[in-house]
Parts: structure tokens; sequence; C-alpha cells
């Protein structure tokens, strides 16, 4: 049972590493550069449209399951015989902490202070809005996170390869 349970536990942290990677990487290929031809009254509201939008109990559940599930397979998979894959499972851990914390440290506040600014509608300097968000400093940072996310759900793919490999 603590096998199947480790395996499954791998699996759902695989999977929601590889969702995480593709939210970062959908911004980074799409969202952002789409936002970036537009005026800034539009950038504004777009922005705060979708970020209002992806506060929801899945992208959190995602999110948040991203980081449980990777630490929950680096716990079960400390014993003897699961060793050969616990670097992989650990190396996946680190990566998505610093993914963690350049979402809490960095963009979070920046998409607080966009959707503070308030209504578009009322807004006197949209312009202004947009320069202090720092959509450049945002986007590189976003690259970082999907970079780290992807390399980690290749490192969390890999373990369940060597893990299968040891069954």
């Amino acid at each position: 049972m603590s096998d199947v349970l480790s395996e499954a536990v791998l699996i759902a942290a695989t999977m929601t590493m590889g969702l995480m990677a593709g939210v970062f990487g959908i911004y980074s290929n799409a969202i952002m550069p789409g936002l970036r031809r537009t005026d800034d009254r539009t950038f504004v509201a777009a922005f705060q449209s979708i970020d209002r939008a992806i506060l929801n109990p899945a992208f959190l559940a995602t999110f948040l399951g991203a980081l449980v599930f990777t630490a929950l397979a680096a716990l079960l998979h400390l014993g003897d015989d699961d060793r050969p894959v616990l670097p992989w499972i650990g190396a996946a851990l680190v990566l998505y902490l610093l993914v963690f914390v350049i979402t809490i440290g960095i963009n979070v506040p920046s998409n607080n202070d966009i959707k503070a600014a308030g209504d578009v509608d009322r807004m006197t300097d949209p312009h202004g809005v947009r320069e202090r968000f720092d959509e450049a400093r945002w986007i590189r940072w976003n690259h970082v996170r999907t970079f780290a996310c992807i390399v980690a759900f290749g490192l969390l793919a890999w373990a369940l390869v060597e893990s299968g490999q040891a069954l």
C-alpha cells in the first residue's frame, strides 16, 4: 500500500507541476505578449480581469497542490528503496519553492497593486498605473517561474521513470 501511495502522490505532483508550467507558460507566450500590444486602458482592464478570474479554486488547488504533492512525494520516498528518485523529487521541490517565493514576493504584489488602482473607467491616469505595474519586471520574473516549473516537471517525470524501473 505504501508503494501505491508514494507512486500516486508522485503522479499527482507531476501532474500539478505540469499544469503550473502550462499556466505560467501561457502567460509568457500568449497573455503578456498580447497585452503588450494594447493601449494602457485596455492593458489595465484586461490584466485586472484576468487576475480576478484566475483566483479560483481550481487554480489555487493546482498552485498549492504542486507544492504540497511534491513535498509529500519527497517525504514518502525517504525510504532506502526509494532513494534513487529522491534527488529528482528534491530538486523539483527546491525549484517550485523558488517559484512560490517569486509568485508571493513579486508577481502577486504587482497584481494586487494594479487591481487596487480601481475601475479603469474611472481612472485619470491608466498610463501611470501601467508604468507602476512594471510590465517588464513582471514578465521577466514570470519567465523565471515558467522555466523553473518546466524543469521541475521534467525532474518529476524522470522520477516517475526511475520509480517505475525500481518496481
